[in-house]
Protein backbone atom coordinates (compact mmCIF):
# COMPACT_ATOMS: atom_id res chain seq x y z
CA UNK A 1 0.00 0.00 0.00
CA UNK A 2 1.08 3.38 -0.65
CA UNK A 3 2.74 5.42 2.17
CA UNK A 4 -0.07 7.89 3.40
CA UNK A 5 1.08 11.76 3.65
CA UNK A 6 0.49 11.82 7.70
CA UNK A 7 1.84 9.53 10.01
CA UNK A 8 -1.40 9.88 12.28
CA UNK A 9 -3.48 8.44 9.84
CA UNK A 10 -2.02 5.07 9.76
CA UNK A 11 -0.65 2.19 11.76
CA UNK A 12 2.30 0.73 11.98
CA UNK A 13 2.53 -3.18 11.16
CA UNK A 14 5.01 -5.74 13.18
CA UNK A 15 5.41 -9.09 14.42
CA UNK A 16 6.60 -11.27 17.15
CA UNK A 17 9.19 -12.04 15.00
CA UNK A 18 10.16 -16.10 16.57
CA UNK A 19 6.51 -16.97 15.28
CA UNK A 20 7.51 -16.52 12.14
CA UNK A 21 10.85 -19.37 12.03
CA UNK A 22 10.65 -22.96 12.81
CA UNK A 23 14.35 -22.90 14.37
CA UNK A 24 13.97 -20.15 15.66
CA UNK A 25 17.44 -18.31 14.31
CA UNK A 26 17.99 -15.07 13.53
CA UNK A 27 18.85 -15.05 10.25
CA UNK A 28 15.41 -17.22 9.31
CA UNK A 29 13.03 -14.85 11.48
CA UNK A 30 14.68 -11.78 9.62
CA UNK A 31 14.49 -13.38 6.40
CA UNK A 32 10.90 -14.18 6.81
CA UNK A 33 10.04 -10.60 8.35
CA UNK A 34 11.64 -8.85 5.56
CA UNK A 35 10.67 -11.16 2.63
CA UNK A 36 6.69 -10.19 3.75
CA UNK A 37 7.77 -6.61 3.66
CA UNK A 38 7.58 -5.83 7.24
CA UNK A 39 9.99 -2.64 8.84
CA UNK A 40 9.35 -3.57 12.81
CA UNK A 41 9.11 -6.84 14.70
CA UNK A 42 9.25 -7.36 18.93
CA UNK A 43 12.15 -9.18 20.16
CA UNK A 44 10.97 -12.69 22.07
CA UNK A 45 13.04 -15.94 21.91
CA UNK A 46 16.02 -16.18 19.33
CA UNK A 47 19.00 -17.74 18.20
CA UNK A 48 22.09 -16.01 17.22
CA UNK A 49 24.40 -18.57 17.35
CA UNK A 50 24.67 -19.70 20.77
CA UNK A 51 20.75 -21.72 21.38
CA UNK A 52 17.91 -20.53 21.21
CA UNK A 53 17.04 -17.66 23.84
CA UNK A 54 14.54 -15.22 25.42
CA UNK A 55 15.41 -11.71 24.55
CA UNK A 56 16.22 -10.91 28.77
CA UNK A 57 19.05 -14.21 28.26
CA UNK A 58 20.80 -12.36 25.53
CA UNK A 59 24.71 -11.93 25.58
CA UNK A 60 25.92 -8.31 24.77
CA UNK A 61 27.97 -9.54 22.12
CA UNK A 62 24.51 -11.35 20.82
CA UNK A 63 22.74 -7.85 20.85
CA UNK A 64 25.70 -6.52 18.75
CA UNK A 65 25.22 -9.13 16.31
CA UNK A 66 20.99 -8.86 16.47
CA UNK A 67 22.12 -5.21 15.40
CA UNK A 68 24.37 -5.95 12.65
CA UNK A 69 21.49 -7.99 11.12
CA UNK A 70 19.06 -5.75 11.42
CA UNK A 71 20.72 -3.34 9.08
CA UNK A 72 21.04 -5.60 6.33
CA UNK A 73 17.66 -7.13 6.98
CA UNK A 74 16.56 -3.37 6.88
CA UNK A 75 14.54 -4.03 10.35
CA UNK A 76 13.97 -2.30 13.15
CA UNK A 77 12.50 -3.22 16.49
CA UNK A 78 8.87 -2.36 17.74
CA UNK A 79 8.75 -3.65 21.61
CA UNK A 80 11.17 -6.00 23.85
CA UNK A 81 8.31 -8.75 24.27
CA UNK A 82 9.41 -9.26 27.48
CA UNK A 83 7.73 -12.16 30.10
CA UNK A 84 7.48 -9.33 33.18
CA UNK A 85 4.97 -9.87 34.82
CA UNK A 86 4.42 -13.46 34.56
CA UNK A 87 5.83 -14.85 37.58
CA UNK A 88 3.26 -15.25 40.92
CA UNK A 89 2.55 -12.77 43.53
CA UNK A 90 2.49 -14.79 46.40
CA UNK A 91 5.15 -17.48 47.56
CA UNK A 92 2.59 -20.25 48.04
CA UNK A 93 1.98 -23.41 46.02
CA UNK A 94 -0.91 -23.48 43.78
CA UNK A 95 -0.61 -26.29 41.69
CA UNK A 96 1.31 -24.32 39.01
CA UNK A 97 4.40 -24.11 37.38
CA UNK A 98 4.62 -20.41 37.48
CA UNK A 99 7.48 -18.88 39.58
CA UNK A 100 8.23 -16.63 42.38
CA UNK A 101 10.04 -13.77 42.41
CA UNK A 102 11.07 -11.13 45.62
CA UNK A 103 10.10 -8.17 43.92
CA UNK A 104 12.59 -5.93 44.93
CA UNK A 105 14.63 -8.63 43.33
CA UNK A 106 12.42 -8.37 40.18
CA UNK A 107 12.62 -5.24 40.25
CA UNK A 108 16.20 -4.32 40.49
CA UNK A 109 17.66 -7.40 38.05
CA UNK A 110 14.50 -8.46 35.58
CA UNK A 111 12.76 -4.76 34.87
CA UNK A 112 16.08 -3.17 34.78
CA UNK A 113 17.21 -5.70 32.09
CA UNK A 114 14.60 -4.81 30.09
CA UNK A 115 15.17 -1.49 29.74
CA UNK A 116 18.78 -1.87 28.90
CA UNK A 117 17.82 -4.45 25.94
CA UNK A 118 15.19 -1.35 25.14
CA UNK A 119 17.74 1.09 25.23
CA UNK A 120 20.20 -1.19 22.95
CA UNK A 121 17.77 -2.06 20.41
CA UNK A 122 16.39 2.01 20.43
CA UNK A 123 12.96 1.07 21.08
CA UNK A 124 10.80 2.91 23.62
CA UNK A 125 8.03 -0.02 24.70
CA UNK A 126 8.23 -3.08 26.71
CA UNK A 127 5.37 -5.48 26.59
CA UNK A 128 4.27 -7.30 30.20
CA UNK A 129 2.04 -8.44 32.37
CA UNK A 130 -0.18 -8.17 34.99
CA UNK A 131 1.03 -10.71 37.55
CA UNK A 132 -0.69 -14.43 38.26
CA UNK A 133 -2.60 -14.66 42.08
CA UNK A 134 -2.91 -18.26 43.23
CA UNK A 135 -4.69 -20.64 41.26
CA UNK A 136 -8.50 -20.42 41.74
CA UNK A 137 -8.43 -16.84 43.86
CA UNK A 138 -10.38 -14.54 42.34
CA UNK A 139 -8.33 -11.79 40.70
CA UNK A 140 -10.12 -8.83 41.70
CA UNK A 141 -8.98 -9.45 45.19
CA UNK A 142 -5.44 -9.08 44.34
CA UNK A 143 -5.93 -6.03 42.01
CA UNK A 144 -4.17 -3.89 44.59
CA UNK A 145 -1.00 -5.51 45.35
CA UNK A 146 -0.51 -6.27 41.35
CA UNK A 147 -1.48 -2.33 40.71
CA UNK A 148 1.86 -1.37 43.71
CA UNK A 149 3.83 -3.44 41.71
CA UNK A 150 3.04 -2.71 38.00
CA UNK A 151 3.28 1.17 39.50
CA UNK A 152 7.07 0.60 40.40
CA UNK A 153 7.56 -0.77 37.18
CA UNK A 154 5.96 1.47 35.39
CA UNK A 155 8.10 4.16 37.14
CA UNK A 156 11.41 2.51 36.64
CA UNK A 157 10.84 2.50 32.91
CA UNK A 158 9.51 5.98 32.59
CA UNK A 159 12.68 6.83 34.45
CA UNK A 160 14.22 5.42 31.54
CA UNK A 161 12.15 7.12 28.97
CA UNK A 162 10.61 3.83 28.10
CA UNK A 163 6.76 2.76 28.09
CA UNK A 164 5.20 -0.22 29.84
CA UNK A 165 2.90 -2.34 28.06
CA UNK A 166 0.75 -4.32 29.57
CA UNK A 167 -1.23 -7.17 27.56
CA UNK A 168 -3.95 -8.60 28.60
CA UNK A 169 -4.29 -12.31 29.03
CA UNK A 170 -5.88 -15.15 31.09
CA UNK A 171 -4.82 -16.72 34.34
CA UNK A 172 -3.44 -13.45 35.08
CA UNK A 173 -5.23 -10.27 37.76
CA UNK A 174 -5.91 -8.55 34.69
CA UNK A 175 -7.13 -11.62 32.54
CA UNK A 176 -10.15 -9.04 31.25
CA UNK A 177 -10.11 -5.74 29.50
CA UNK A 178 -11.90 -4.34 32.57
CA UNK A 179 -9.78 -5.85 35.05
CA UNK A 180 -6.61 -4.20 33.31
CA UNK A 181 -8.50 -0.88 33.36
CA UNK A 182 -8.60 -0.49 36.97
CA UNK A 183 -4.98 -1.51 37.34
CA UNK A 184 -4.55 1.37 34.60
CA UNK A 185 -6.30 3.55 36.95
CA UNK A 186 -5.38 2.58 39.85
CA UNK A 187 -1.49 3.04 38.80
CA UNK A 188 -2.82 6.90 36.61
CA UNK A 189 1.18 6.70 35.11
CA UNK A 190 2.53 8.22 32.10
CA UNK A 191 4.31 5.03 31.35
CA UNK A 192 2.16 2.22 31.35
CA UNK A 193 -0.02 1.80 28.23
CA UNK A 194 -2.61 -1.45 27.68
CA UNK A 195 -2.48 -3.77 25.12
CA UNK A 196 -5.22 -5.63 23.18
CA UNK A 197 -5.36 -8.88 22.17
CA UNK A 198 -8.85 -9.99 20.93
CA UNK A 199 -8.11 -13.75 21.11
CA UNK A 200 -6.98 -13.90 24.81
CA UNK A 201 -10.09 -12.82 25.17
CA UNK A 202 -12.18 -15.58 23.21
CA UNK A 203 -10.11 -18.29 24.58
CA UNK A 204 -11.65 -17.49 28.14
CA UNK A 205 -15.29 -17.48 26.72
CA UNK A 206 -16.04 -14.30 25.46
CA UNK A 207 -18.27 -13.63 22.75
CA UNK A 208 -17.52 -11.81 20.15
CA UNK A 209 -19.83 -8.87 21.37
CA UNK A 210 -18.41 -9.16 25.18
CA UNK A 211 -14.96 -8.66 23.42
CA UNK A 212 -15.81 -5.59 21.81
CA UNK A 213 -16.75 -4.25 25.44
CA UNK A 214 -13.85 -5.53 26.57
CA UNK A 215 -11.81 -3.28 24.00
CA UNK A 216 -13.73 -0.47 24.99
CA UNK A 217 -13.08 -0.51 28.90
CA UNK A 218 -9.23 -0.69 27.61
CA UNK A 219 -9.28 2.12 25.07
CA UNK A 220 -8.37 5.03 27.62
CA UNK A 221 -5.34 3.65 28.30
CA UNK A 222 -4.40 1.80 24.52
CA UNK A 223 -0.89 1.88 23.93
CA UNK A 224 -0.93 -0.74 21.00
CA UNK A 225 -2.29 -4.20 19.83
CA UNK A 226 -1.79 -7.68 19.33
CA UNK A 227 -3.40 -9.23 16.19
CA UNK A 228 -4.30 -13.06 16.52
CA UNK A 229 -7.57 -14.74 16.74
CA UNK A 230 -9.67 -17.51 18.38
CA UNK A 231 -12.57 -19.65 16.47
CA UNK A 232 -15.34 -19.64 19.01
CA UNK A 233 -14.80 -21.69 22.24
CA UNK A 234 -17.55 -24.37 22.98
CA UNK A 235 -19.03 -24.26 26.69
CA UNK A 236 -18.63 -22.18 29.25
CA UNK A 237 -14.87 -21.20 30.57
CA UNK A 238 -15.23 -17.51 32.00
CA UNK A 239 -13.59 -17.05 35.44
CA UNK A 240 -11.99 -20.36 34.87
CA UNK A 241 -8.25 -21.51 34.75
CA UNK A 242 -7.07 -21.56 31.11
CA UNK A 243 -4.76 -24.55 30.23
CA UNK A 244 -2.76 -22.14 27.31
CA UNK A 245 -1.17 -25.27 26.22
CA UNK A 246 -4.49 -27.23 25.38
CA UNK A 247 -5.24 -24.33 22.87
CA UNK A 248 -5.03 -25.48 19.49
CA UNK A 249 -7.91 -23.44 17.28
CA UNK A 250 -5.53 -19.99 16.57
CA UNK A 251 -6.64 -18.15 13.45
CA UNK A 252 -5.94 -15.49 11.18
CA UNK A 253 -7.26 -12.06 12.01
CA UNK A 254 -10.48 -12.25 9.45
CA UNK A 255 -11.41 -15.74 10.28
CA UNK A 256 -12.42 -15.54 13.78
CA UNK A 257 -14.47 -14.31 16.41
CA UNK A 258 -12.80 -11.31 17.76
CA UNK A 259 -14.32 -8.76 15.67
CA UNK A 260 -11.29 -7.19 14.73
CA UNK A 261 -13.20 -5.78 12.05
CA UNK A 262 -15.27 -3.59 14.39
CA UNK A 263 -12.19 -2.87 16.90
CA UNK A 264 -9.80 -1.71 14.09
CA UNK A 265 -12.67 0.17 12.29
CA UNK A 266 -12.72 2.01 15.35
CA UNK A 267 -9.21 2.18 16.24
CA UNK A 268 -9.08 3.88 13.34
CA UNK A 269 -11.07 7.30 14.94
CA UNK A 270 -8.38 7.07 17.56
CA UNK A 271 -5.36 6.61 15.50
CA UNK A 272 -4.78 10.97 15.41
CA UNK A 273 -5.12 11.21 18.94
CA UNK A 274 -3.50 8.44 19.81
CA UNK A 275 -0.28 8.45 17.62
CA UNK A 276 0.23 12.00 18.81
CA UNK A 277 -0.61 10.58 22.35
CA UNK A 278 2.55 7.77 21.46
CA UNK A 279 5.13 10.46 19.75
CA UNK A 280 5.62 12.71 22.65
CA UNK A 281 7.09 9.87 24.03
CA UNK A 282 8.88 9.43 21.11
CA UNK A 283 7.00 6.33 19.98
CA UNK A 284 7.07 6.64 16.29
CA UNK A 285 2.60 5.36 16.01
CA UNK A 286 -0.06 2.95 16.99
CA UNK A 287 1.54 -1.08 16.19
CA UNK A 288 -0.42 -3.87 15.27
CA UNK A 289 1.69 -7.01 16.68
CA UNK A 290 1.02 -9.93 14.48
CA UNK A 291 1.28 -12.99 17.35
CA UNK A 292 -0.97 -15.19 15.29
CA UNK A 293 0.03 -18.80 16.66
CA UNK A 294 -1.71 -20.49 13.62
CA UNK A 295 0.57 -23.68 14.42
CA UNK A 296 -0.06 -23.51 18.27
CA UNK A 297 0.55 -21.30 21.05
CA UNK A 298 1.34 -21.50 24.60
CA UNK A 299 1.78 -19.62 27.96
CA UNK A 300 5.13 -18.14 26.78
CA UNK A 301 4.76 -18.19 23.25
CA UNK A 302 3.68 -20.14 19.59
CA UNK A 303 4.77 -20.67 16.21
CA UNK A 304 2.80 -20.05 12.89
CA UNK A 305 6.18 -20.73 10.57
CA UNK A 306 7.19 -17.97 7.92
CA UNK A 307 4.19 -19.23 5.26
CA UNK A 308 1.35 -18.91 8.61
CA UNK A 309 3.08 -15.45 9.37
CA UNK A 310 2.36 -14.04 5.56
CA UNK A 311 -1.09 -16.24 5.42
CA UNK A 312 -2.00 -13.87 8.87
CA UNK A 313 -0.32 -10.69 7.21
CA UNK A 314 -2.64 -10.75 4.62
CA UNK A 315 -4.95 -11.53 6.46
CA UNK A 316 -5.11 -8.48 8.96
CA UNK A 317 -4.56 -6.01 5.51
CA UNK A 318 -7.74 -7.21 4.05
CA UNK A 319 -9.54 -6.18 7.32
CA UNK A 320 -7.07 -2.69 7.38
CA UNK A 321 -8.22 -2.42 3.56
CA UNK A 322 -12.11 -3.10 4.49
CA UNK A 323 -11.57 -0.40 7.34
CA UNK A 324 -9.70 2.06 4.85
CA UNK A 325 -6.91 2.02 7.44
CA UNK A 326 -3.03 3.20 5.97
CA UNK A 327 0.13 1.27 6.77
CA UNK A 328 3.10 0.31 5.07
CA UNK A 329 4.80 -2.80 3.60
CA UNK A 330 8.11 -2.23 1.50
CA UNK A 331 8.18 -2.14 -1.99
CA UNK A 332 10.50 -1.20 -4.72
CA UNK A 333 10.70 2.50 -3.55
CA UNK A 334 12.22 1.26 -0.28
CA UNK A 335 14.42 -1.09 -1.99
CA UNK A 336 16.09 1.44 -4.31
CA UNK A 337 16.36 3.82 -1.24
CA UNK A 338 18.36 0.90 0.70
CA UNK A 339 20.35 0.67 -2.20
CA UNK A 340 21.41 4.34 -2.06
CA UNK A 341 19.56 4.84 -5.84
CA UNK A 342 16.70 7.67 -4.16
Amino acid sequence: MARPATSSSRVLLSALADESAFHLTAVEQFTALAAIGLEYYSLRFIDVGKGVKNVMKLSLSEIQKLRHLEDQYGLNVASIASPIGKVKLVDAPDGTKNAYVPFKQYLAKDVAKACELAHAFETKLIRGFSFYPPKGAKPEDYLEEAADRIGQIAEACHRSDLTFGLEVEANLVGQTGDLLAQIHRKVNHPGLVLVFDAANLIVQGFSTAQVYAQWEAMKPGLGWVHIKDYRKVSGKVRGKHVDEHMLDNFVPADRGAGGHERILADLKTMLPSLTKKLERRGIPGVFLDLEPHVRGGGQFGGTSGPDGMGIALRSLCRVLDTSKIAYHLRDFDDLLAARGLV
